[in-house]
């Protein structure tokens, strides 16, 4: 289980902080050994989308750790003042230069030993142009014969896709949610 015990340092007040539970709690909290204050740690949400331009998918060749040289679906950490829809389109638009409607949201994945959430949309390309930015090395659209499977960065991409893929073969796309072991 994810267990980052990083607070070493109250936000408040800069005094050192002890994992300890507090009263009426249920778990560990990093606890200010000056002011008290309680300081809570919550997963991460990472969001982005499946684009799609005439049947294909897109896919980003990663510039960055981690996994840096496997392909990846465009997405990233939503930042604070945006709703999950704004970070998902931000998140394609930056790595991949690409144009999108956005759909629904497809896949909702748990992500528990890594403290995250991962939120992937549906979303249809305006065209084809691409112009990844520096966290790509290469974005490119791919059918599905041709996705590199053992070549994709993480477990929820590839859960995705076979998702999508699935889907669009019975003709009826509907929302995935799941636990990442």
């Amino acid at each position: 289980m994810f267990s980052p015990r990083s607070i070493r340092h109250c936000r408040a007040c800069g005094a050192p902080t002890a994992y300890r539970e507090p009263p009426e709690d249920n778990r560990e909290r990093a606890i200010c050994s000056s002011c008290g204050t309680i300081h809570y740690e919550n997963p991460l949400n990472v969001v982005g989308t499946v684009p799609v331009w005439d049947g294909k998918v897109l896919l980003c060749l990663r510039n960055i750790e981690p996994r840096k040289g496997f392909w990846t679906l465009p997405a990233g950490f939503m930042e604070l003042n945006e709703t999950t829809e704004q970070g998902a389109l931000r998140e394609t638009e930056e790595e991949s230069g690409a144009k999108v409607h956005m759909g629904p949201l497809f896949t909702l994945l748990n992500v528990p030993h890594v403290g995250q959430v991962h939120l992937y949309y549906r979303a249809e390309m305006t065209g084809p142009g691409l112009d990844p930015g520096p966290e790509t090395i290469e974005a490119r659209l791919f059918d599905e014969s041709e996705i590199p499977w053992d070549a994709l960065a993480f477990k929820t991409v590839k859960v995705t896709l076979e998702h999508f893929f699935a889907d669009r073969r019975l003709g009826q796309f509907t929302i995935h949610c799941a636990d990442i072991a």
